[in-house]
């Protein structure tokens, strides 16, 4: 979050925030006063808490999709500011996100696209890719389009 603080006013960015699991990666967000959220997630109990979480803080621009990330990319006309996504590290697909979120409606030109994920990928060949961030066993690799 620090490195996106220099970048970023994020009261007026618009966030998606991809495999929401718990949602902390939104309210994360929201503490720093982003309002127009909106997490994707599969697991309905997962849903149901960041839901309840959202109205609990007065979110009222936070949404929760209970959708597969693949088929929101596929439907997904919202331009965001940054996406985000942590996806379980040992999903077959994982190497595919970049391009599938780079490719969708879900980003123009000047989206910034953030996947979290093992050591074990490495992306700085992608087209898209701009910089990889490591904090111990945590790496982060950027995209624009």
């Amino acid at each position: 979050m620090n490195i996106l603080n220099n970048r970023y006013d994020f009261g007026e960015v618009s966030l998606l925030d991809l495999f929401g699991g718990t949602g902390a990666v939104s309210y994360e967000f929201a503490s720093r006063g982003t309002t127009d959220i909106d997490v994707v997630e599969t697991d309905r109990r997962s849903c149901a808490f960041i839901s309840n979480t959202f109205r609990e803080l007065g979110l009222e621009g936070a949404r929760v999709h209970r959708l597969d990330v693949r088929d929101w990319l596929k439907i997904c006309r919202k331009h965001y500011d940054i996406v985000f996504a942590d996806p379980p590290y040992e999903l077959r697909w994982l190497r595919e996100i970049p391009e599938m979120v780079m490719s969708s409606g879900a980003v123009s030109d000047s989206s910034l696209f953030i996947l979290e994920h093992p050591r074990t990928l490495d992306f700085k060949n992608s087209d898209r890719f701009t910089e990889h961030r490591s904090y111990g066993n945590v790496n982060f690799s950027f995209f624009r389009k």
